[in-house]
């Protein structure tokens, strides 16, 4: 398909709509932008050529004169479906930033309003693009550590590092009401679970702010899953930690697997001395976000939604709607 004859809505110009203007503008897409903080349209047309900018969504599809092909909402959770649901009107497809929604109701009225639509909606859990994920997976699944029994997530990062170049209290992370916090930003460890394993059978969970951020969102969560089978999955989130830790670590009948952020790689040993085998990886975070948007172009041009749909955000919600309830009735919950 040719991109470049490609008109893309930016909903939210912050770090992440810069990031994917940028990546689509360099495939020869046109650009227009809505936020209503001009100094981030400012910031955004210093990077890339914008045709139109706004400064409210309704402005936008008023003034959508010339048409665009999709749009990409990259706006603060708390507004994702009623975005979506004013393009989804227009029929204009969407790239939708997770998570789908703050919670689950508003998640299953989207899944409900996409059933009635054939308006395309891609979801960007983008760790489903990385390649040592997706190599992970392989392995797991031809056996390369025998069944899977436990596996640990681990992402501790602290809040003020993220954006350096603002106060980490005006980043909508810091605002339970604009759907910050712990557990839905990263609620891409809940998905990753969700894609290597399908739904667990409970969930006991704690979900807390107990740092001294200045935010009235979550900064720690733990959460410890079971499935079925027996397999024991435990999480946990904070975004007070530093150094910067991300990681995932599978243990089978035959041995163990890890993924780490950094260094980017996976290794692998079924040794009781801890011999390893490392399979180390090149690419950036920049690259899941270019097959990103690469996979939202060809499904603009009429190819199935692929990777991650609508349905894989409402199940993460359902999984985060159990934690909440069970942290707040302090036992286990069904899911």
């Amino acid at each position: 398909m040719d991109s470049t004859k490609q008109h893309i809505l930016i909903v939210g110009a912050g770090s992440v709509g810069k990031r994917h203007a940028q990546n689509l503008s360099g495939v020869g897409c046109s650009i227009s932008c809505f936020d209503p903080r001009s100094d981030r349209c400012d910031e955004l047309e210093s990077l890339v050529q914008v045709e139109n900018r706004f400064d409210s969504l309704d402005s936008a599809l008023r003034d959508n004169k010339s048409g665009y092909d999709g749009a990409v909402i990259c706006s603060p959770p708390s507004f994702h479906v009623k975005q979506c649901l004013a393009l989804i009107d227009q029929d204009i497809p969407i790239l939708l930033e997770k998570p789908v929604s703050p919670d689950l109701s508003g998640a299953e009225q989207l899944l409900n309003a996409c059933k009635h639509s054939k308006v395309p909606l891609l979801l960007g859990y983008t760790y489903r693009w990385w390649e040592p994920l997706k190599r992970a997976r392989e392995l797991l699944y031809d056996g390369a550590i025998g069944d899977v029994r436990h596996i640990t997530f681990v992402m501790s990062a602290h809040l003020a590092d993220w954006h350096p170049w603002e106060d980490y209290r005006d980043f909508f992370m810091a605002s339970k009401g604009l759907g910050g916090g712990a557990l839905l930003d990263e609620s891409h460890w809940v998905d990753i679970m969700l894609w290597f394993f399908g739904m667990p059978q409970n969930v006991f969970a704690r979900i807390d702010k107990i740092s001294s951020l200045e935010i009235d969102s979550d900064d720690n969560v733990d959460m410890i899953f079971e499935y079925r089978d027996g397999k024991r999955v435990t999480m946990h989130l904070d975004l007070y930690g530093r150094p910067h830790e991300k990681y995932i670590k599978f243990v089978g009948e035959e041995g163990t697997l890890t993924w780490t952020v950094d260094p980017n790689k996976i290794e692998t040993s079924k040794s009781a001395n801890g011999d390893w085998e490392s399979e180390e990886f090149q690419c950036e975070r920049n690259d899941m976000f270019m097959a990103v948007g690469k996979e939202f172009l060809k499904c603009i041009g009429g190819a199935p939604v692929d990777t991650c749909h609508i349905g894989d955000g409402v199940n993460v919600l359902k999984v985060i709607d159990a934690a909440r309830r069970s942290s707040m009735l302090q036992q286990i919950v069904q899911i």
